[in-house]
């Protein structure tokens, strides 16, 4: 594993253009800007060096969420990765949405639930990345609860010697315990124009060190 982390680290540094080294940043959390409900649920952003779970069925905002908090870190000059577990992720959303494709490593595993976890971890490992999205949103419920809890662990303890922001994107609570902050996504209401529909009302309730709070938020298309 060692000698693939340094390997990785190298082409890596040759695919961005920007410097690419394993630094720790835990002052700094990820947020999208002016967006005070989402702060103030998550007492001040997506916290850095731990794992944190995003939990949503279609439709709730939680991929406008997450291209929310890209377009953050991409647009401040860090590099980020969403591994897609099921091949899902769509490019031209996510410069729609003000992500800079030239600082998002994008990593496509075709359906296979376990080459997202191994690429993940690998990733982790090799470090230089702000924030990483490893997205099992349309992985079957089934094969995301294969997941073991020490691979959980496994790729927290790498995200605290990294100082990375790393999100699981999921239709359930898979990691539990493993993840420092869990957020649960649900729709309220369609948002209409005329008869065209611009997005959700969402709510979304955190739950951190056994406490919970909400709030509601509008994911426009």
């Amino acid at each position: 594993m060692g000698a693939a982390v340094l390997l990785l680290r190298s082409e890596l540094k040759a695919r961005f253009d920007v410097p690419f080294e394993v630094r720790s940043r835990p002052d700094a959390a990820v947020s999208p800007p002016a967006f005070p409900p989402f702060d103030r649920l998550t007492s001040g952003g997506i916290p850095r060096g731990t794992l944190t779970e995003i939990r949503g069925d279609e439709s709730t905002g939680r991929t406008a969420l997450l291209f929310a908090l890209l377009g953050q870190a991409t647009w401040s000059g860090e590099c980020c990765a969403w591994i897609d577990a099921e091949g899902m992720f769509d490019p031209a959303s996510a410069v729609e949405a003000g992500v800079a494709l030239d600082r998002l490593l994008w990593v496509n595993c075709a359906g296979n639930a376990q080459h997202a976890l191994q690429s993940t971890d690998l990733l982790i490992q090799a470090g230089g990345f702000g924030l990483v999205v490893l997205d099992l949103a349309d992985t079957p419920d089934a094969a995301a609860r294969r997941i073991s809890l020490a691979s959980w662990f496994r790729l927290r303890h790498a995200a605290e010697r990294t100082g990375a922001a790393l999100v699981a994107a999921e239709r359930r609570i898979n990691a539990r315990s493993c993840s420092a902050l869990q957020l649960e996504l649900r729709r309220k209401e369609p948002l209409w124009k005329g008869k065209l529909l611009r997005g959700v009302l969402a709510q979304a309730e955190s739950r951190k060190h056994y406490q919970s709070q909400s709030a509601e938020f509008s994911a426009i298309r």
